[in-house]
């Protein structure tokens, strides 16, 4: 699995299928647990009468990135109005990143940031302000801004549509209970649906394409209105259970169907040719794979994750010159998006570079 297949993998990553009560609007905001502060002032505890943004964010989360200057545009806003804003990292497999982003992000990320409270060796997903802030709150995708007044809950979304909650809430203009009753309804439906996910999204991590195959049967069977949703699980499942004859024909809709979306046309590409699968890809699915990638490169405009699939259906396709090419590009990308150079995916397009060079080597030798 990859960033390619996000959508799925973090239906697991973040689930709170087992969760209690939903925290909502009106209810009091829980602690913040946080185990160290990065940048700023510390915040123990919510004071009386005082608002606070709290921001959910990682270092990989591309959304994230693109919302942190206008976190801080609004944080100096409103700092003679007393709001504080924090942004707490969640979900990092790789909490060294975060020091070094902050200080290369200086003024551009004007706010205090802290670390979730992670135990030894545990999972990100299990941290302390991870469950009791975005599980129990059912939110399982970030960036997500939390509004806290007067210690409660006044608001939950996506931080570049806070704009207006936030002036309303600071003019005293907010009625939190409001919007409550909307939001449980919509959470609860959701929570049921990502319990049925689950069920087919488990074996797919695990590579048990027979066992996603037959829980996407079982899952449609009781709830049709989610078929559309697992096609292109069905897809990578049939692609390498081996039953290509079925597999080609899905993937091709998938690809004619979506020419836009960017998360089924790369997953496309990726289900077929990932080089962790323990099988070579069949030959005739590699054709697909190539139109997949080729279509996402150009709807992404040459992003580096989405070169680095380009590289691999070309090295696939055994052109590993052209994929030496498109894995070279996709480092100059990743290097104009991390001028630190701390993202994990220069380690790794650095291997797959490696690999390419090494096969142009033995097919430039052979006779």
């Amino acid at each position: 699995m990859r960033a390619s297949l996000f959508v799925i993998v973090a239906y697991l990553a973040t689930s709170s299928a087992n969760a209690g009560d939903i925290l909502n609007l009106g209810d009091p905001a829980p602690p913040l647990a946080v185990s160290s502060w990065v940048k700023g002032d510390k915040v123990e505890k919510f004071e009386p009468g005082k608002t606070y943004v709290i921001e959910f964010w990682a270092t990989w989360c591309g959304p994230c990135l693109e919302s942190i200057p206008h976190l801080t545009e609004l944080a100096h806003q409103y700092k003679d109005k007393g709001v504080r804003f924090i942004g707490v990292d969640v979900w990092e497999q790789d909490t060294a990143l975060v020091p070094p982003f902050v200080k290369e992000m200086g003024d551009k990320m004007d706010y205090s940031v802290a670390l979730d409270s992670v135990t030894d060796k545990g999972d990100p997903k299990d941290g302390a302000m991870a469950k009791a802030w975005m599980n129990a709150a059912e939110e399982d995708g970030i960036p997500t801004a939390f509004i806290v007044r007067d210690g409660t809950i006044a608001w939950i979304g996506h931080p570049m549509k806070m704009d207006e909650p936030l002036a309303k809430i600071t003019a005293g203009d907010w009625d939190p209970k409001a919007d409550a009753g909307e939001r449980l309804v919509k959470k609860t439906k959701e929570k049921k649906i990502r319990v049925i996910r689950q069920k087919v999204y488990k074996p797919l991590r695990a590579r048990d394409y027979k066992a996603t195959l037959a829980a996407i049967e079982e899952v449609t069977a009781s709830e049709p209105e989610l078929a559309g949703e697992f096609e292109l699980s069905r897809f990578i499942a049939l692609a390498n259970s081996g039953d290509v004859d079925a597999a080609l024909p899905l993937g091709t809709k998938l690809v004619d169907a979506h020419p836009d979306d960017l998360g089924i046309l790369n997953g496309v590409a990726w289900g077929v040719v990932d080089l962790k699968l323990k099988k070579d890809p069949d030959p005739r699915l590699i054709p697909l794979a190539l139109k997949a990638a080729r279509r996402a490169d150009k709807v992404s405009k040459g992003a580096s994750m989405i070169l680095d699939t380009l590289a691999v259906a070309l090295y696939r396709s055994g052109d590993p010159a052209a994929a030496i090419l498109a894995e070279e590009k996709a480092l100059e990308q990743l290097e104009a998006e991390d001028t630190s150079r701390t993202h994990p995916y220069f380690k790794l397009f650095d291997e797959r570079l490696a690999l390419f060079r090494k096969a142009a080597k033995v097919k430039a030798e052979r006779p």
